[in-house]
């Protein structure tokens, strides 16, 4: 290795596969997401070689642990080790993990660290190995998401003047604008009608209700739709004909 590779090499560095596919005969392309350099792209060297260490190693959803060089678009992997910890996704949370690195890959910059949206996308990873309610984990992690992006969903206070959201009441959820009363809302101001309740549950990453879950799933629909600016999700299409999440 040169001097120069030397330099911009980093060492260990916590990191999950979002997506691989074929580069030239033997290598692999790597669009991974990195505790502390956010989303980046690396090429795995030999790593589809019948007998590559990297082949059983290089596997979405399992955390490793990464070393690579250069600091041009596309580094070089240097070297790659399973972490472990996390369990192997199986059904439609495998489907959900699809849907979660499709959104990641669609609207984080390269190169842009999101220490807590790392460490939040494993919890919510762990979360669909663990549990049954695969939609209210997919909830707390758009929000989650919308908020690292900057787009923080105010869901306790209504827009303008800040007066608390009130669960007996009805709202439509103007994007980039927040909650309306419905009362209150102008023509050029649609909006998604949404319930006080379902705002506040929200608020509270309570998704347990039935018209929160059905509410919320449109809402967040709708602001991601927003910020993927005609981008289509194919995961999300896919869970959607299975399971209605």
């Amino acid at each position: 290795m040169t001097v120069a590779h030397r330099q911009n090499r980093m060492q260990d560095e916590l990191a999950f596969v979002l997506h691989s596919h074929p580069y030239r005969e033997t290598s692999l392309l790597l669009d991974v997401f990195s505790r502390q350099h956010g989303r980046l792209a690396v090429v795995a060297r030999g790593a589809r070689r019948p007998h590559s260490a990297l082949r059983g190693v290089l596997m979405s959803f399992q955390p490793v642990s990464l070393s690579w060089f250069g600091k041009g678009e596309v580094r070089t992997l240097h070297s790659a080790e399973w972490q472990g910890g996390q369990p192997y996704l199986q059904g439609t949370a495998l489907m959900c993990g699809f849907y979660l690195n499709e959104l990641l890959i669609n609207l984080l910059a390269r190169d842009d660290a999101h220490i807590p949206l790392f460490d939040y996308y494993r919890a919510a990873l762990y979360r669909l190995a663990h549990e049954t309610d695969h939609a209210a984990s997919l909830r707390c992690f758009e929000k989650h998401l919308l908020q690292e992006l900057g787009y923080a969903l105010e869901l306790a206070k209504e827009a303008g003047g800040g007066q608390p959201v009130q669960a007996e009441l009805d709202y439509r959820y103007v994007v980039e604008h927040g909650a309306v009363r419905e009362s209150g809302i102008s023509g050029e101001q649609a909006g998604f009608p949404v319930s006080g309740k379902t705002l506040l549950a929200m608020a509270a990453d309570d998704y347990s209700d039935p018209l929160t879950a059905q509410q919320s799933k449109q809402l967040m629909r709708t602001l991601l739709n927003h910020q993927l600016d005609g981008k289509v999700l194919h995961t999300r299409e896919l869970i959607k004909d299975l399971q209605k999440l």
